[in-house]
């Protein structure tokens, strides 16, 4: 009996298992929405039991539309209109402690916008008390994201696995670097990492992205 060999790689794999998780959970998360809005309009909803509801999932399925992206599957042919890419994010940090400066205009190739969304995911997790990051375009060619803060996590296990430093297998909560470790490995581009007490900035260089 002839075995098929999969030409998909283990990031190839996982990706299409984010795609199909981020997938297959929006549909209930779809199904409670239309539930919630319903009861909105019927007048049931005005306490603040629902309004902790309808917050949350506004919040999850504002999430779910980020991880799809960030880690699920890119084809080069598929294409994000600015506005999506826009509204996912301030749907994600509309209300939070991270002023965000989104810089890429243009309908822009869903593999670019997975790389930003990684990015974005990996400089976040260095401001603990919130701060201002911006997502910039780099005139070689690639992607520049800047965040500043009060204080920078410099001795985050990620940021050491961005810079080759880092040693085992890395925790749930460093996935996004990981992620963006091999998605630039497998792009072909090359990272850039640079640190200070109050600001970080990860350069994606590639003539490609």
């Amino acid at each position: 009996m002839d075995h098929t060999v999969l030409s998909a790689n283990r990031q190839d794999l996982s990706a299409l298992v984010a795609s199909r998780l981020c997938h297959d959970l929006g549909n209930p998360l779809g199904a409670v929405s239309n539930g919630v809005e319903l009861l909105e309009m019927s007048g049931m909803a005005n306490s603040p039991e629902m309004a902790l509801i309808a917050d949350a999932l506004r919040d999850t399925e504002a999430r779910l539309r980020f991880f799809r992206i960030a880690y699920g599957a890119a084809r080069p042919d598929q294409r994000i209109s600015e506005r999506e890419a826009r509204d996912i994010l301030l749907q994600m940090y509309g209300a939070s402690r991270v002023q965000l400066l989104w810089r890429l205009v243009g309908d822009l190739p869903r593999q670019r916008v997975k790389c930003a969304y990684l990015m974005l995911s990996c400089a976040d997790a260095t401001l603990p008390m919130g701060g201002q990051i911006s997502i910039d375009p780099l005139e070689t060619g690639g992607l520049s994201v800047n965040a500043s803060g009060p204080r920078i996590l410099q001795d985050l296990p990620g940021l050491a696995l961005l810079q080759g430093k880092a040693q085992g297998t890395p925790s749930p909560r460093e996935v996004q670097f990981l992620m963006l470790l091999e998605q630039a490995q497998e792009i072909g581009a090359q990272l850039s990492l640079n640190l200070s007490e109050t600001a970080v900035q990860i350069r994606l260089h590639s003539p490609s992205l």
